[in-house]
């Protein structure tokens, strides 16, 4: 059987490979990123099962899905304990909540030895799941942030905020007043905190409030270049592989 990888936190990779060999499943290769399992499943032959974790350290493990074909088995290795769970037992093989328990680890693996006579491995529709985790239903999505000034502490508003960036491995909100304040979080902790009708990942380095946006233009390799109303900065840039779903959240 040909398994691999998919995990950011290397430590957590080896040690779920440590546990796989003691139950006689041998796991040569690891992955660590969207973009280096992309490259990777562009090269190789694809395995009979992967262990994904759901957040890798360049953007979610979804975008491998919309880029590659894929058609191996998946158990997820994920740290959600929330309403997308209730999903992937239902389509994927299994998943397993980190820290990851040898039992359930038995077990998920053994379900996916169970279904190979009768070829019943099922893949996800990850686009149908992708939905589930950015919109779960009755999900609670953050109201307001609170922001260091000095000695003191700020409350700014969802409906001030024009977009979330990154820069300089920080993490920045920037207001309609034209103030941009430093957060204690990351993109990828607020993809799962944001109201999905309202803020829209456009690329790595940016989320942008659709309420925000000024102009949008076409820019160089079918991308698209994104005026806000105050911040002032030409590269907003929506990537190519994010663009059609960025005009359907448009509609």
């Amino acid at each position: 059987m040909n398994v691999i990888i998919i995990e950011d936190e290397k430590p957590s990779a080896r040690r779920l490979q440590r546990m796989l060999t003691a139950l006689n499943l041998e796991t040569e290769i690891m992955l660590h990123s969207v973009e280096e399992s992309i490259q990777w499943f562009n090269n190789n032959e694809h395995p009979d099962l992967i262990f994904l974790d759901i957040q890798l350290s360049d953007g979610l493990s979804f975008e491998i899905f919309e880029a590659i074909d894929i058609k191996s088995a998946v158990i997820f290795t994920t740290a959600f304990d929330e309403y997308a769970l209730q999903a992937f037992k239902l389509n994927s093989i299994d998943y397993l909540l980190k820290p990851i328990d040898e039992v359930e680890l038995t077990k998920a693996v053994k379900k996916y030895q169970d279904r190979l006579p009768q070829k019943q491995a099922v893949t996800l529709d990850f686009n149908d799941i992708k939905k589930l985790l950015v919109n779960p239903i009755d999900r609670e999505y953050k109201k307001r942030f609170s922001v260091k000034v000095g000695q003191h502490l700020k409350l700014i508003n969802i409906e001030e905020i024009e977009c979330f960036y990154s820069e300089n491995k920080g993490t920045y909100l920037y207001t309609s007043e034209g103030r941009n304040y430093l957060l204690d979080t990351t993109l990828e902790l607020l993809e799962q905190e944001l109201e999905p009708q309202t803020f829209f990942r456009i690329s790595r380095k940016y989320f942008v409030n659709i309420n925000a946006i000024k102009d949008m233009v076409s820019y160089t390799n079918s991308r698209l270049q994104i005026k806000l109303n105050t911040y002032n900065e030409d590269e907003v840039i929506v990537a190519r592989e994010r663009v059609k779903d960025f005009k359907e959240w448009l509609e």
